[in-house]
């Protein structure tokens, strides 16, 4: 039978009657061990309120990567392995707890570094293609790990040409006959950068494969062109919390701290050996952080590879994205939140204000003693917290 009952601590105040029916009903006792919730920043727990969020179509359902739930935070890429140890580090206690994300998705990048492959992804936009002098006349295909430090992942393609692509931030950062390193291949020296205004639209470089990759500052991940091997598009989706409001207070509404833009999805070029995971597998970006398969491009409306970005547990994989403006004022309405600048501090109105009723009398603790029967005055009130004693008169 039951030994144990296992209650967090709003049942606590229930104790004496769950006690009282043992001797009642001449039951064994059952020993009752209370805990306290585990709450986090930025979260709401109440099955109540997160219900209103699947309900105004602001998530797409109880797994949504943005939810509390462990199909959410399953779907982000959180692992089994890690949401034990991490319980189990906690214990149970009966202190109020308001925790930060950073320890459990630190615990989860643990677990996960050493079984995650590596692949190379770059943004669509602006993507810059790069003349390398001195590369291969016909492009071809090298088989290499997809874990330097875990040769049991086995191997992944990668393609050599002479044309390749580097992201726009990258090529940017570059200056005239800067030595960088290709990752996986070797250092280059840079020989020319096309500009339009602020944009780089071509680069040209000169392998220098006897240079020493420890020398360089910048380590470049890039793209080969092969035509019997395409590249694959992909979707990079990261994530913000769905409230602005670190700790929750009971008189909070939930409009009033709402998230303006908690998702965020950039288009990708990555390397053809994505195309090829199944939807759950979880990789590393070089460069870019963890992310996990949440659909295959046969399974995605737009025809991409889905990833969602895997906090890491450093600081700016689990800080809040949305920086609110101090001088803004959230003003509520029946059809949503806006954000306004008021010109002047607004002035507090009252309530009754629209009634026009006359202008009461200041009064002492909402209490006016007046004289009575006479010359026979009430003495005044003794405040006693929210309640009052008055001496008799009669």
């Amino acid at each position: 039978g039951v030994t144990h009952a296992l209650r967090s601590m709003e049942y606590r105040d229930r104790n004496p009657q769950y006690e009282w029916f043992f001797p009642a009903l001449e039951l064994r006792p059952v020993a009752i061990k209370d805990f306290s919730r585990m709450n986090f920043v930025y979260t709401l727990l109440s099955k109540r309120k997160l219900q209103w969020f699947v309900d105004s179509g602001i998530v797409g359902g109880w797994d949504d990567p943005r939810f509390p739930t462990v199909r959410g935070i399953r779907r982000r890429g959180m692992t089994i392995d890690a949401l034990r140890q991490y319980v189990l580090m906690q214990g149970a206690s009966q202190k109020n707890m308001l925790l930060e994300w950073d320890k459990i998705w630190a615990l989860n990048k643990k677990i996960i570094d050493p079984v995650a492959p590596r692949h190379t992804a770059l943004l669509k936009k602006e993507l810059v293609p790069v003349t390398v002098v001195g590369g291969p006349d016909v492009p071809f295909t090298k088989d290499q790990p997809r874990h330097k430090k875990n040769p049991e992942l086995g191997t992944k393609q990668t393609v050599f040409s002479s044309l390749v692509f580097v992201d726009q931030a990258d090529a940017a950062s570059f200056a005239h006959n800067e030595e960088v390193t290709l990752m996986d291949w070797g250092n280059a020296i840079v020989q020319d950068i096309v500009r339009t205004g602020d944009v780089v639209t071509a680069l040209t470089v000169q392998l220098h494969l006897e240079g020493d990759v420890k020398a360089t500052k910048k380590k470049i991940t890039w793209l080969g062109q092969d035509p019997d091997v395409h590249p694959v598009e992909a979707l990079l989706v990261d994530y913000d919390y769905l409230i602005t409001k670190k700790k929750i207070e009971e008189n909070d509404s939930i409009e009033d701290i709402l998230t303006p833009v908690s998702e965020f999805a950039d288009t990708a070029i990555v390397d053809a050996n994505v195309g090829l995971l199944a939807k759950g597998a979880i990789i590393q970006l070089e460069r870019r952080g963890y992310y996990i398969v949440d659909k295959e491009a046969a399974q995605s409306e737009l025809g991409l590879v889905t990833l969602i970005n895997i906090p890491d547990g450093k600081a700016a994989s689990t800080a809040s994205k949305h920086k609110e403006d101090p001088n803004a004022t959230k003003i509520k309405s029946g059809k949503g939140n806006s954000w306004d600048k008021p010109s002047a501090k607004a002035k507090a109105v009252h309530p009754d204000a629209a009634l026009s009723l006359p202008e009461p009398k200041d009064t002492c603790n909402m209490y006016e003693s007046k004289h009575m029967y006479g010359d026979v005055a009430v003495g005044k009130p003794k405040d006693i917290t929210s309640m009052y004693e008055t001496h008799k008169y009669y």
